[in-house]
């Protein structure tokens, strides 16, 4: 069978009734996660923080649980970013999530010292996502110096990792 597409799924819902879409509703609010988000957004706006506070300590459980040692399971942590993206439209969220991601990222390296080169181009690749984000809708002010003090924390780390985010805060702060 052929995946369902938007068109699809258009014509089903024009055959339901407004009882059943409101009962198709309900199961999915119940079911998935998303669906309560995206409800609790519609509902109630101010409900942002709270929302991206629940995907930050997905982020943070993977660098620094309760217990244990942290995973680092970094497409868990990316994955809670890609989430998040899809319910919050707003900018300032956005680019503060993405930073929280590497500000973890760091603190982890802080904590258990050198780790492998895919882990620092991970959080190379997301500073840079995040300063280009930042720079593409003018939010310099409000990020220049949180990113600054990211690149200040990851003096002497390995791999190139200062360097190369030296780079990127050069390009997209100091222009």
């Amino acid at each position: 069978m052929s995946r369902l597409s938007v068109r699809d799924l258009q014509v089903y819902l024009k055959q339901r009734t407004h009882e059943e879409l409101a009962k198709d509703i309900v199961t999915l609010f119940r079911r998935f996660d998303a669906v309560k988000d995206y409800y609790q957004l519609q509902l109630d706006e101010t409900s942002v923080k709270a929302i991206t506070d629940r995907y930050k300590a997905v982020i943070r459980q993977e660098f620094f649980p309760e217990r244990g040692f942290g995973k680092a399971r970094l497409s868990v942590a990316r994955r809670a970013i890609t989430d998040c993206m899809k319910l919050v439209t707003s900018q300032h969220d956005i680019a503060d999530l993405v930073l929280y991601y590497v500000e973890m990222g760091v603190e982890f390296t802080g904590a258990y010292g050198d780790i492998d080169e895919p882990f620092y181009n991970s959080m190379e690749s997301m500073y840079e996502r995040a300063a280009k984000f930042i720079s593409q809708h003018n939010m310099q002010n409000q990020f220049a110096a949180r990113c600054w003090k990211i690149l200040r924390d990851t003096s002497g780390m390995g791999w190139g990792f200062h360097d190369r985010l030296s780079a990127i805060y050069d390009e997209y702060f100091e222009a």
